[in-house]
C-alpha cells in the first residue's frame, strides 16, 4: 500500500508554520525533511517520525513504517499546528 497525495498535502499544510520543510517521494511513500534533516515520513497514510530521546516525552505509539524497518513514532494529533511544529523542532534538535 502507498500513501495518497491528498494525505501528503494535508500533512504539508499542517507543517506550514515551519520554514524549510521539504518532501521527497520514495517508492509510493514520502520522506520529510526540516532544514535538510530527515525527521520522518508518510507511510501508508500514517505520519511517522524518528524516535529520539527528546520526543519520548510526547508518549507517541511506536509503529513500523515498512517490513524490516526500525520502529518510529506515529503522530495522531494532526490538527494542532503548534504541537506539530514543536514536535518536529524537538525531534530535529536531537538528529543534528
Amino acid at each position: 500500500m502507498s500513501s495518497s497525495k491528498q494525505f501528503k498535502d494535508f500533512i504539508l499544510e499542517q507543517l506550514r508554520e515551519l520554514d524549510n520543510i521539504t518532501c521527497k517521494s520514495m517508492m509510493g511513500e514520502f520522506l520529510l525533511y526540516y532544514n535538510g534533516i530527515l525527521f520522518g515520513g508518510i507511510y501508508d497514510d500514517r505520519f511517522l517520525i524518528k524516535k529520539t530521546n527528546s520526543n519520548k516525552e510526547y508518549s507517541l505509539a511506536e509503529e513500523i513504517p515498512y517490513k524490516n524497518a526500525k520502529p518510529m513514532y506515529m503522530v495522531k494529533n494532526l490538527d494542532d499546528v503548534d504541537y506539530l511544529s514543536n514536535l518536529i523542532k524537538t525531534t530535529c534538535e536531537d538528529l543534528k
